[in-house]
């Protein structure tokens, strides 16, 4: 057989072949065929859903399908659910940009940051569901993991001269990257004043670097308490034991002119965010800008995770690192799947470290670090018997003056309710 009658054999047999068969297999062909049925709201306790997590919120949202499968997410209240959940019933839940768009955009006035924080709850609970249909952590569908472990640092709130230096060393101890506190405490009158306390906070700092030693780090949060003169007073004292960064140094924190001025005067890590909801929400000008080193966003408080990942690649862009805001523990398993996801500088807040009876698997944080879960989702499971069932959202809602279809671009992209 010559050359050419070898090439026509060859090509004779490859066309007996399906085409099909020599295509990589889609990816969609993992996904079932499935709606969204029932949504489900819960609460762990009898209280408000914004209690006991400084308005972090631990009501829980099971969102369902007509073929079994389930995700949950954590945040919001229940009349935000009531207002929102409905547009998802009948929706295919795997269409998770297309979805957030809808819960986003579906109102006359853009999201407040308390509905955003629902929004973040349902976005949570389809991403979970769709990683479970995948049967793989939520890490791998947001690019796989960039880190083998999150570093955290331990949050107090006030702290004395008395008592700091060894709550630092003992937080170091238990492996923590750093230690944080709020400054000192208002008086037996429920005062404080700023300009008398900075000279108190700064002996806490210093006490604070002496605990942590040479390796470790400490923070300060200002929490919106300070004017700008205050805050430069104090920087200035407190420059010396190398804080890794100062939070909400601010009482205006959405001022960017307030923030342009103090980071033309000190050279200091500044970090801000933690009360801002989606990225228009004043993050876009201090991470832009430069103003800040460290943005304080936070799931579910910007929308989800399908915001957050954005949030962070702007950030890694303008070299600003991200350090989220303790949550309630399923939003928390949440946050730890996106930020082993990021390639760019991370640390996260830990407060409450206690895992609720609620939940019977959780993340893993140990020797002060958050280490990767392998369970499919965000790897969480919870007992139903221990929360309060409060509401179920099985009909799609009635959109009452825009009625019938919403609008969408040329090319099917979702546009406006």
């Amino acid at each position: 057989m010559n050359r050419r009658q070898l090439c026509q054999s060859i090509a004779l047999s490859l066309s007996a072949v399906s085409l099909d068969a020599l295509l990589p297999t889609r990816a969609e062909a993992a996904l079932p065929d499935t709606r969204i049925t029932r949504i489900s709201i819960f609460n762990p306790s009898d209280e408000s859903g914004l209690s006991g997590w400084i308005n972090q919120s631990a009501m829980l949202v099971k969102v369902e399908t007509d073929n079994g499968l389930f995700g949950i997410g954590q945040g919001g209240t229940r009349d935000l659910f009531d207002d929102l959940a409905g547009m998802l019933i009948g929706e295919n839940p795997f269409r998770t940009e297309y979805l957030w768009s809808r819960l986003y955009r579906n109102k006359f006035y853009t999201p407040g940051r308390e509905k955003l924080h629902a929004i973040g709850a349902l976005d949570c609970a389809l991403w979970d569901l769709k990683a479970k249909a995948l049967d793989v952590p939520l890490y791998e569908l947001l690019g796989g993991r960039t880190r083998n472990h999150i570093e955290c640092y331990q949050s107090y709130g006030t702290l004395s001269v008395a008592n700091a230096r060894d709550s630092a060393r003992a937080t170091m101890d238990a492996g923590f990257r750093a230690v944080r506190f709020h400054g000192i405490d208002y008086d037996e009158n429920g005062t404080l004043d700023t300009r008398r306390a900075v000279a108190e906070t700064a002996r806490v700092c210093e006490q604070l670097r002496l605990g942590v030693g040479d390796d470790g780090d400490w923070i300060i949060d200002l929490h919106t308490r300070f004017e700008l003169m205050d805050t430069l007073r104090l920087i200035e004292r407190i420059a010396q034991y190398d804080p890794f960064f100062v939070e909400d140094p601010l009482r205006n924190i959405v001022d960017t002119t307030l923030f342009r001025q103090l980071r033309q005067q000190t050279r200091v890590p500044l970090a801000a965010g933690e009360q801002f909801g989606d990225v228009m929400d004043g993050i876009r000008p201090l991470v832009e800008e430069g103003l800040i080193d460290w943005l304080r966003c936070s799931m579910p408080n910007v929308g989800g995770i399908t915001p957050f990942k954005k949030i962070a690649a702007l950030c890694e862009a303008h070299s600003v690192g991200v350090v989220p805001h303790f949550t309630a523990p399923l939003a928390t398993a949440a946050v730890a799947h996106a930020l082993f996801s990021c390639s760019g500088r991370i640390i996260n807040e830990m407060n409450r470290t206690a895992v609720p009876d609620y939940v019977t698997a959780g993340f893993d944080l140990r020797e002060g670090k958050l280490w990767p879960v392998e369970r499919p989702g965000i790897g969480v499971a919870i007992d139903e018997s221990k929360l309060n069932l409060v509401a179920v959202i099985d009909r799609a809602r009635d959109d009452g003056l825009y009625r019938g279809l919403p609008y969408h671009q040329p090319d099917g992209a979702y546009l406006y309710l």
